[in-house]
């Protein structure tokens, strides 16, 4: 079932907001999204939330200071996905400037596993470091920091996961660890090491390290921050929107780094046009690749790119990498297809647990995605990981905390998941095969103790109609501009229209003409064959179409119905 809601946007904030300069159409869908004050939306990096109560940052920045003022050696654990990958590039590259010798290394997904462990730690023993600092992992690392500790090696976790109820012993900077006051909970793994960056220049320009030199502009980081934060889905509040729209800004100047810029030119885009929607739907994912296929070292360098000619090198790897993925995506999803054909997806049916011995592990996550968006209920699924062992990823609906509903069923099952992590919308966990079934039972009834049925319908928000005159190409360049995603949704409309001509593009698209107030709008559907009737109500987005040198409004459309 459908429930299809308008957003409420409250006149009088919407009129203060236009008054404050606000264009009508941006005043409006601010209003509806919580933004009551233009400051909220005047992104100047004045206004970023100052690193000081972040717990811990100062003793994390003094010792990351002593380090480099003694010349010792910095090794940066990271993770394998984007945010990883980015956080990992912006330590180093932050790091260097500010005089450290750091090398850097990121587990294989399929080698090593998840995090900073004991055998991460003997891996970069190799390298002779006196710290570890890590990057968007490490606040469940406890056997990491315990070997690192055995061999006299320092370690420096920098995390925004989900603590559980003990963390390592070890200095740890992240904003969601019991006593923090830091205000933004929401930050990606790249953004807490963006602020351990200059909670570290403070330090050394505390001490006159830069008096003799200039002080190194931390700025030109935020093309990373910006492209970890989007492609980790964390929640855009006020402060992870300054943060991405002053990374868009850099990227706009043509002020971005090589392997950024390459990976635009390689998607066939143009950075200088970027938009947060570039970043998690065309960029992410083509950083995420290596990670999931292959090794994230790839990646890293390819963010490390000391000029345009590696970086367009490596990006056409990761490239080729997003296109084997997705080819591999497609076959999962028709197996999954098959397989819950045969799954009587009821009211009583609140989740779903799939495996298959030939799934892709790097992939899997995708696919929870996929079919949690399609059947709207909590999923999971699991792929062989060798020696009896399978390994999850889930994704969630708003109504069940995922993290929290896998640590619920640890408490109850002493033993029945090896280990488990993740946030409120998204999570993994390994565990033995024959312990599917039972972890499968108790996953479902956790869910109907936490959701009911009205949970598992889809909801569709949107922000209503569009007046003719709103619905234009200038309207589309301010939406493309602003910064939206994960808890600061895109906007969509609602509308209906004739089908005046449709066509097939690519063997699976739709190409629409629509009018609407004797208004012509040329449309788009993707991933729909079949022909639509002569008249529709539909969800839509305002984009901008940029083909064959020409530049036009094209509607996107997101979910149609039939009129009568």
């Amino acid at each position: 079932m459908l429930n299809l809601t308008v957003r409420h946007s409250h006149p009088r904030v919407t009129e203060h907001l236009i008054k404050a300069g606000i264009p009508p159409l941006l005043a409006r869908l601010y209003a509806a999204r919580g933004i009551q004050n233009s400051q909220q939306i005047r992104h100047t990096l004045r206004q970023l939330e100052p690193y000081g109560s972040l717990m811990q940052i100062e003793a994390a920045a003094t010792r990351l200071a002593n380090a480099i003022t003694h010349q010792e050696k910095i090794l940066v654990v990271a993770d394998y996905d984007a945010d990883g990958a980015t956080a990992c590039a912006l330590a180093t590259a932050g790091l260097r400037a500010l005089g450290a010798q750091v090398a850097w290394l990121v587990p294989n997904r399929f080698d090593d596993g998840y995090g900073l462990t004991a055998e991460i730690v003997n891996q970069a023993a190799a390298h002779a470091p006196q710290i570890l600092l890590t990057v968007d992992n490490g606040i469940a690392a406890f056997a990491g920091v315990a070997e690192a500790k055995r061999r006299g090696i320092e370690v420096i976790v920098t995390d925004h996961h989900l603590p559980g109820e003990t963390v390592p012993d070890t200095l740890i900077v992240n904003p969601n660890q019991t006593g923090c006051t830091f205000p933004s909970k929401h930050l990606a793994g790249v953004g807490v090491a963006f602020y351990v960056m200059m909670a570290t220049r403070a330090e050394l320009r505390k001490r006159g390290a830069f008096a003799q030199q200039t002080e190194p502009p931390l700025g030109d980081l935020l093309d990373l921050v910006a492209l970890g934060t989007v492609a980790d889905v964390v929640k855009l509040d006020d402060n992870n929107r300054l943060l991405v729209d002053a990374g868009l800004r850099r990227l706009r100047a043509g002020q971005g780094r090589p392997g950024i810029n390459a990976l635009f030119r390689a998607a066939g885009r143009d950075p200088l046009r970027a938009s947060a929607q570039d970043l998690g739907f065309t960029i992410g994912p083509r950083l995420n690749a290596a990670g999931r296929l292959a090794d994230m070292g790839l990646g890293v360098a390819c963010l490390l790119a000391p000029d345009d000619a590696t970086a367009l090198r490596l990006a056409h790897e990761l490239d080729r990498l997003n296109r084997e993925r997705r080819e591999i995506e497609a076959d999962m999803q028709a197996q999954a297809a098959t397989i819950l054909d045969r799954v009587d997806i009821n009211a009583q049916r609140m989740t779903l647990t799939l495996f298959d011995p030939t799934w892709h592990q790097g992939v899997i996550g995708l696919l929870a995605s996929r079919i949690k968006e399609r059947h709207h209920r909590p999923t999971l699924v699991f792929a062989d990981a060798g020696d009896g062992w399978i390994k999850g990823s889930g994704r969630s609906v708003s109504a069940l905390h995922l993290r929290d509903a896998l640590d619920q069923i640890d408490r109850r099952h002493p033993g029945l998941i090896a280990r488990f992590g993740g946030h409120a919308a998204a999570a993994g966990l390994t565990l033995r095969r024959e312990a599917l079934d039972t972890f499968s039972a108790a996953f479902e009834s956790i869910a109907h103790e936490t959701m009911s049925a009205s949970d598992l319908e889809r909801r569709i928000e949107t922000d209503g109609t569009l007046s003719p005159g709103e619905r234009h190409l200038d309207n589309a360049r301010l939406l493309r501009n602003a910064v939206w995603g994960q808890g600061f949704a895109p906007p969509t409309f609602l509308g209906d229209f004739t089908v005046q001509s449709q066509r097939l593009v690519g063997n699976k698209h739709l190409k629409l003409r629509l009018i609407a107030d004797d208004i012509q709008n040329e449309a788009i559907l993707f991933n729909h064959d079949q022909a639509l009737p002569d008249r529709i109500r539909a969800v839509y987005r305002m984009e901008v179409n940029e083909f064959n040198g020409s530049t036009t409004l094209q509607l996107g459309i997101e979910h149609w119905s039939a009129l009568s």
